[in-house]
This record gives C-alpha cells, sequence and structure tokens, in this order.
C-alpha cells in the first residue's frame, strides 16, 4: 500500500498527544539539555515556512536528543503584548485579548501540524496574568535596586496612532504603519538603568558559543570607549561667553586638529550660544531636526547638513577660536551631545568640513615620514603615528600623546579621563494599552511607591474602549476608576502608574517560566533553575541579534545579582536561522506580485496569466510582496515529513536560501522510498550493510550535532538509494526508521509500527555503532609512473608496499608506461598513493 500521509499523520500526533510522547523527562541522573526557540508574537496572519524552519531544527535536535538518552527541555510560547493588537482593536473594536486568543489558536494548530514534540505542560502566554504577576515582581527587583527610575525624555511621537514610537519604527521621519510625519516630544518615562551593566554585558560576550556576527553587534551597540571629557569654552564676543561645551573623545592626540565644534540640535547651549544674526536660521534647523528619528540621523551619509550659530569656542590647547555649529548627526542624548570636530583624521567630519568650507588641519602623520596619500590622513592611534603640528606635543607617538593632552588639560580642569559607552538607559514605558501595567502608585505625601508584592498582579483592566487619550498618556489614563487606589504606605488616596511595559519585557525572562511554569507562590524553584540552566542551545532569527539579547542577558544578570538564578548569562549556545526567501516580481504597475503568480518553465520565470518572460527576484517574504508560503498549504499537499524535510535540505541552515516549491518532490519521493524499503523488502542472505549501517549511523548523528541537517539527510538518501537496489535486512529497516525519525517522524512511526512494534519510535534509543565498523576494509590507492596518474587499485586497508606494487603492476597502462624503463625510486603513503618514479 502507498503511504498516506493524511491518514498516517494525525494518527500519530493524536497518540504522541495521548500517551503525553514529550512530557519533560526530570530524571536528575540524565544528561540534560534546554533547547529553546525564540517563541513568537501570535499574528493573525499565521506562520509563513521561515518560521517553521528553527522549529523545526529544535525539533530535530530535541529528538536526537531524547534518543541519545539525554532529559530535553523543549517548550514553546506566546509573546503576545504589543501595540499591533492594540490598533486593530482601535480600527475594529475587537479586544485584543479576543484577536490574540484567536491567533494564538492558529499558531498552535499549525504548530501541532507539523509534528513539533513541545512539552505543551509549560505553554506560557506574556498576557496571562499568571505570568506577567512575575513580569512585574521583575520590574520591582529592578526599582528595588535603584535600577528603575523615571526620567522626563524625548520620544518619537505620531499624532495619528497617538502613541510613541521606538526609533526602528520610524521610516523617513514618518510613522512607519500610517505614514503621519512623526513629532518629538518630552514626555516622563520609566527607565531601566542598562548602562549600569555595561562592562558586565561586555566582557561576559567572551566565552559564549555565538555566531561572530552577533557577537560584534553586541559589542558595537555597547560601544566601550576609552578617553577623556574636554571642555572647550565659548569664546569672547560670542553671545554665551564663558559656557562650558563638554565633548568626549577617544583621540585626545588630534585636538590640535579640531577646527570646530558641533552642538546637537537639543543642546541646552544652543539658544545661549546663537547670534540675533542666526537665530532665524538656528530655530528652522532644530525644528527640522524633530522630523527625523535618531536613525535617520546618524545613517544620513549622502547629504551633509548643518547651521553655523555665529559664536566661537576656545580649542583649549592652542587657544585657537573655532565655530560652533549645530548639525543633527549629532544627537543629544548620546555622550555629552557636543563634539569636536577633526575633519582631517575622520571621514564624517571630513565631509562636514568640505561641505561648509571649514579648515582641514593635519596632526598625525607616520613616524618614518612616508607620504600620505590624497588630501587627508584618516590615521588611527598607534604604533608608528606621530604627532605633528602639536605644539609642545609634537613627535609623541599618539597613544603617549593622548596621555599628555590629558594630564596638560586636566592641570587646568579643562580635562578629565573617562570611558564612554554608546549604550544608553532603555526607555521602559510605553503610552499604550495592551502591556503589562507598571506596579507603582503615585501618592502625593509618599511619591513613588511600588505595589507589595501580595498584590500582584496588578491587572490590566477589560475595558471596551482602546483609544489613545491624545494627550501622550496610555489609554489607562482615561479609566478612572481603575487608576484610583489607595497607598501601601499611608493608605492615602493614590493613582496608579499609567503607562505600560514595553513587548520586549515579557521576552525578557520566559526562558526561565518555562523552567516552571505553573509555580503560584515564585516565578521558578531555585532548585529547578539549577537544574535546567543555562538554555543550552537557543535558536532564532538574526533580526534579534542587539535589543532581546541585550535586554534578556540584563534582566538575567540583575536576577543573577539579586540570587534568584545560578548563572550569569542566559545563552551559551546561540545559532540564527538562515532567512527563508521567495521568489516576487513587480509587474508594469511598480506593484508586487508573488510566488502564486509566477510560472517557472525549466529556469525560466514567466507571468501565469500572460505568460510574459520576467526577471524574478528572491526576496524576503513578507504580506507586502505577496510571496508568503502558508505551511498548511504544503502540509495539505504533501504532508508534514516533507515539509520538515525540505526546511532541512533547502541550504545551510545558518545561511538565507530561497524557497522553491519545485526543489519539493524530491523529498516526496525520498519520504515515498523509506516507506518502500519499510513495506517491499528484499530478503537478502546475511547482513551485507553492517559497514554502510554504522557509517550512516556515525555520519547522521555527527551531522545533526553540527546543525548540518541538509547533508545528513544527503546521507539518509544516499542509504536508502543503497539499501533499495540491493535489498535491506531488518537491521537496515528498523535503523533507517530510528535516524529518519528527527525529520521525518510521522512515516518514522508509521513504519515502525508497520514493522510490528508496539511501542512508538520516539521512546525508542538511537542506534550504536562500532567505530572500527565505520571504517572501510579496503581502500583505492592511486597509481602514478614518474608522477602522472596511471590508474587505481583496491586493495585491503593496511596492505604493505610490497603487496599494492605487485597489484599495480598488473595494471595495463603501468605496464605500458614501465615498458623498456628503469624503476629508479618508489613513493609509497600507505592507503593513499604509490609513485613509481622511472628513468
Amino acid at each position: 500500500m502507498p503511504y498516506d500521509h493524511k491518514t498516517a499523520e494525525p494518527k500519530w500526533q493524536s497518540r504522541w498527544e495521548a500517551e503525553h510522547a514529550f512530557a519533560t523527562d526530570t530524571e536528575a541522573s540524565k544528561p540534560k539539555i534546554y533547547l529553546l526557540d525564540m517563541f513568537p508574537y501570535p499574528s493573525g496572519a499565521g506562520l509563513h515556512v521561515g518560521h517553521c524552519e528553527g522549529y523545526t531544527a529544535t525539533d530535530v535536535l530535541a529528538r536526537y536528543k531524547r534518543a541519545k538518552g539525554f532529559r530535553v527541555l523543549h517548550p514553546m510560547g506566546w509573546d503576545a503584548f504589543g501595540l499591533p493588537a492594540e490598533l486593530y482593536a482601535v480600527r475594529t473594536g475587537i479586544h485584543p485579548a479576543k484577536t490574540t486568543a484567536a491567533a494564538i489558536a492558529n499558531f498552535k494548530r499549525q504548530i501541532r501540524s507539523l509534528g513539533l514534540s513541545y512539552d505543551w505542560s509549560r505553554e506560557i502566554d506574556t498576557t496571562d496574568p499568571l505570568y506577567y504577576r512575575w513580569t512585574q515582581w521583575i520590574f520591582l527587583k529592578l526599582f528595588e535596586r535603584g535600577l528603575a527610575y523615571q526620567d522626563v525624555v524625548p520620544i518619537n511621537w505620531c499624532p495619528n496612532d497617538r502613541t510613541g514610537l521606538a526609533n526602528e519604527e520610524v521610516k523617513q521621519g514618518r510613522c512607519e504603519r500610517c505614514g503621519t510625519l512623526v513629532e518629538k516630544r518630552n514626555l516622563r518615562q520609566w527607565m531601566l538603568r542598562i548602562t549600569a551593566y555595561a562592562d558586565r554585558l561586555l566582557a561576559d560576550l567572551e566565552g559564549l558559543d555565538w555566531p561572530e556576527g552577533t557577537l560584534t553587534m553586541q559589542r558595537e551597540w555597547i560601544g566601550r570607549s576609552e578617553g577623556a571629557d574636554i571642555t572647550f569654552l565659548v569664546a569672547e564676543g560670542s553671545p554665551g561667553v564663558g559656557e562650558p561645551i563638554v565633548v568626549f573623545t577617544t583621540r585626545p592626540d588630534t585636538l590640535y586638529g579640531a577646527t570646530y565644534v558641533v552642538l546637537a540640535p537639543e543642546h541646552p547651549l544652543v539658544g545661549k550660544v546663537t547670534t540675533e544674526a542666526q537665530r532665524t536660521a538656528v530655530a528652522a534647523y532644530v525644528e527640522a531636526a524633530r522630523d527625523k528619528s535618531e536613525r535617520e540621523r546618524v545613517e544620513q551619509v549622502k547629504t551633509k547638513t548643518g547651521v553655523a550659530t555665529g559664536a566661537f569656542a576656545i580649542n583649549p590647547v592652542n587657544g585657537v577660536r573655532v565655530p560652533i555649529w549645530i548639525a543633527d548627526y549629532v544627537l543629544w542624548g548620546y555622550g555629552t551631545g557636543a563634539i569636536m570636530a577633526v575633519p582631517a583624521h575622520d571621514q564624517r567630519d571630513f565631509e562636514f568640513a568640505q561641505a561648509f568650507r571649514l579648515p582641514i588641519v593635519q596632526v598625525i602623520a607616520p613616524r618614518d615620514g612616508s607620504p600620505i596619500s590624497g588630501d587627508r590622513a584618516f590615521l588611527d592611534a598607534g604604533p608608528g603615528v606621530v604627532m605633528v603640528s602639536s605644539g609642545p606635543h609634537t613627535g609623541l607617538d599618539s597613544d603617549a600623546g593622548k596621555k599628555a593632552v590629558i594630564e596638560s588639560l586636566a592641570s587646568k580642569a579643562l580635562a578629565r579621563p573617562k570611558v564612554g559607552y554608546k549604550l544608553r538607559d532603555w526607555i521602559f514605558s510605553r503610552q499604550r494599552y495592551w502591556g503589562e501595567p507598571i506596579p507603582i502608585v503615585h501618592c502625593e505625601r509618599c511619591g513613588v511607591v511600588p505595589v507589595p508584592e501580595k498584590e500582584l498582579p496588578v491587572l490590566l483592566p477589560a475595558v471596551e474602549r482602546f483609544e489613545p487619550s491624545g494627550t501622550g498618556e496610555s489609554p489607562l489614563a482615561t479609566i478612572e476608576e481603575w487608576i484610583r487606589t489607595r497607598c501601601p504606605k499611608c493608605d492615602g488616596e493614590a493613582r496608579r502608574e499609567t503607562n505600560t511595559m514595553p513587548q520586549w519585557a515579557g521576552s525578557c525572562w520566559y526562558f526561565l517560566r518555562f523552567l516552571d511554569p505553573r509555580n503560584d507562590r515564585a516565578a521558578w524553584d531555585p532548585g529547578i533553575e539549577r537544574q535546567w540552566m543555562p538554555v543550552d542551545v537557543y535558536i532564532g532569527g538574526a533580526e534579534h541579534a542587539v535589543l532581546h539579547l541585550l535586554y534578556a542577558r540584563f534582566w538575567h544578570k540583575v536576577l543573577y545579582d539579586a540570587g534568584h538564578v545560578s548563572t550569569k548569562e542566559p545563552f551559551a549556545k546561540l545559532r540564527h536561522q538562515g532567512m527563508v526567501l521567495a521568489y516576487a516580481y513587480r509587474d508594469a504597475q511598480d506593484r508586487w506580485q508573488g510566488y502564486e503568480q509566477i510560472e517557472f518553465r525549466g529556469t525560466e520565470a514567466h507571468v501565469k496569466a500572460s505568460g510574459e518572460k520576467l526577471v524574478a527576484s528572491v526576496e524576503k517574504m513578507s504580506k507586502s510582496r505577496l510571496n508568503v508560503i502558508n505551511p498548511d498549504d504544503v502540509v495539505a499537499e504533501h504532508g508534514a515529513d516533507v515539509l520538515r524535510l525540505y526546511e532541512m535540505f533547502m541550504g545551510d541552515f545558518e545561511q538565507p536560501k530561497p524557497w522553491d516549491t519545485r526543489a519539493i518532490i524530491g523529498l516526496v519521493r525520498f519520504v515515498h522510498n523509506v516507506w518502500r524499503v519499510v513495506e517491499e523488502p528484499k530478503c537478502v542472505p546475511g547482513d551485507p550493510h553492517l559497514r554502510l549501517r554504522h557509517k550512516i549511523i556515525r555520519a547522521v548523528g555527527e551531522r545533526i550535532e553540527a546543525l548540518k541537517f541538509n547533508t545528513a539527510i544527503a546521507a539518509l538518501m544516499e542509504y536508502v538509494g543503497e539499501i533499495q537496489s540491493k535489498g535491506a535486512s531488518g537491521a537496515d529497516r528498523e535503523t533507517l526508521l530510528r535516524l529518519v525519525a528527527p525529520f521525518a517522524p510521522h512515516v518514522a512511526e508509521e513504519g515502525w509500527h508497520h514493522l510490528g512494534h508496539a511501542t512508538l519510535l520516539c521512546k525508542e534509543p538511537w542506534p550504536d555503532y562500532d567505530p572500527a565498523l565505520t571504517i572501510d576494509a579496503t581502500v583505492t590507492i592511486a597509481v602514478q609512473v614518474s608522477g602522472k596518474m596511471r590508474g587505481t587499485v583496491e586493495t585491503e586497508r593496511g596492505a604493505d608496499e610490497a603487496t599494492v606494487r605487485a597489484a599495480a603492476e598488473k595494471l595495463a597502462t603501468v605496464t605500458r608506461a614501465l615498458a623498456g624503463k628503469r624503476i629508479v625510486k618508489t613513493i609509497f603513503v600507505p592507503a593513499k598513493l604509490l609513485n613509481l618514479v622511472v628513468d
């Protein structure tokens, strides 16, 4: 009978569920492995095949490790708070709790249909009060340790959505969701003092088994640099004379080349130092800067913009008057909000100086006097580089010069050594409804008061309307009956905090709740935490390479310092699945058309409707490009096993790769070939595939361990072809099913049952192999005559030179090459090469 995935897959999924086949084994004597996916945001669109890649990879590992005798923790949950659900609620009038519940149900259905072996008894949802009770508890731990505080800071404000936006949500000065021009507003915010952990967040990256690119991104985001705060004083004859302009620089050795100073448009000195003649131009420039996001200001490289204040400052090392400018590439929230510009030794400063015809003075040069190509010298500090045109410091190498300049200015109170960071404190509050309430009350008598732990969770009120307040506050600010409360300290009248937490909050610690998800007395049991942490393998998209990982590491370190966790780092090994791409094209009206509109004729792509030949590009899957592939469609047509196999086979796991439905057919054939081996075995005497079987056991296991899933499947394909052509023994068939099971568990279970087993294959151990049997008994040796290849001979492994030479001299090609010649030397490399050198 042919294999029918439509019958087999639901059958085995039901039995796995009924028998709790994937419940976490807690036997402490077994080695542990904690395998974790970056849990999804359950949107109404459901999963696409790009999501399934990472989930399938962790499932292959989970099934393999269980078979290898590990106790495996492999959970799944939902990162379900966030702005998209709230905006949908405002637009449709449907409560976000309802749309989120529906999205979760759909995601869970899709995940179950893939046969993923999650322990569903540990399922969590960040919007569940039983979960966010402990998110609020962690916030209180941060507050107790002085790491949560309030401040008034500028945020991106969308007048249409009436909410604050992260920098990543602003594109070209507009809200990426609705296109409205974004404003800057100063609002009271809750902040988390992540900068207090900057050094540890940097140092503890050492020793982590993470992709080097991700480690680099983390280091650059933290951005530790050693230098000094240097003070420029506003010059005589300028408004604000004597006012200090403090800049941080890592290159004090270039100070003699500082030819202008730049202030951020938001710098409080802007109004004080601007001359009357420049006041109108400066005001217009400052206003325009408000319409740009920080990312746009930093990344804007093609055109340099700025405006002169008309004022001057004094360069503290040489007394030279330098102009004070304003430019939006300088950010008020980063560093001191002011920079000294050294155009001869900085690309950005050079381009700005060229654009506005400002002086360029070289003050660093090679020690050997070699010429510098071009009209500038972007030279790093270090050996072989010296200061020039730098007064008493001329001739010093740049490292010594840094120290000398700092010491000289420090004696005049114009310099102070300092370690700087790009990292800034985390703006933690959001002016939204659909988020965790911050467990704080405001009392006129007692001030800011934390909600007592025994009163957690502070529940999000179930209201019918979610429209923003319009005042810059959260929609919760309009729910007076919820806001009014009693002060935990004095029992007087108080008001609840109305800002909510960002979506990041729930994902900062979910890996800890998975350890002990039904505990109603604590966020987790310390003994259980010690058994499972850290996460051994964490898999998810590279788009979370900075913020999620950084925030989760920060919270974990705070919990470590407070004695609540036993490890300094949460994720020992991290891997990013490569992005799954799909074909799309733009039509004559410049509209995106997706995969379903493309017909492939050989290697050519054509429009299905018209037959027009086109160039189809491979793009990131997205609804806007109409190229999202729904896994439901693939499962319905070919089955979950085929989808799982294709996800793992289409390329190196960590590299991007295009989805091509045409290529799935090869995996369909493989599944049916596996079934044919099981159902129609050819009886063979003895055990002719003994060595082959032991070699495939070793190869598949090693490749799964190395996340080389595609080559593991390729090896299985070769094995199936070999035993199909020559006939399979009972050992061959059982071994094949055990090895296939992590990738294609349904056909493997069906085959196991067909062979007469009543047990579940997913409960069976991984087959052992004998290392000696993975080495071929015979070897093929290349035969050369005077270095020219003349053929090969097959001999027993370990054959000596005389045996190999005797076999080689029987080859007709060798006999002809040796005719009439004398062998003067023999070069023999055991098991590899015989070279007969003739005169």
